[in-house]
């Protein structure tokens, strides 16, 4: 049985740079268990392994600081490379 692990880093952005949200998302087989949301502010565990690791990390000041500001040194600082592929938003639902 080959299995795979994988992370996934997206920028989620509407009306421009104006709110940008970052997602982390990380998998094994095909199954999500841990995920870090800058909206959240820390990471979430799916399964005891990813409740570990969010525990574990979510108490790593260093790690924090570069997840939290993710938004501006990835998104933000790249928006220029990912605007052309992005589907971007012009705003909340019913707005």
């Amino acid at each position: 049985v080959v299995s795979s692990s994988w992370e996934r880093s997206e920028c989620h952005f509407i009306n421009g740079t104006e709110k940008v949200r970052f997602v982390d998302t990380y998998i094994y087989n095909r199954q999500q268990y841990l995920m870090f949301d800058s909206d959240v502010g820390h990471y979430v565990g799916f399964t005891p392994y990813g409740e570990r690791n969010a525990k574990r990390w979510n108490s790593d000041p260093a790690k924090m600081e570069n997840r939290r500001t993710a938004v501006d040194w990835l998104c933000r600082y790249n928006y220029e490379l990912y605007a052309p592929f992005s589907v971007e938003r012009r705003g909340e639902r019913g707005a």
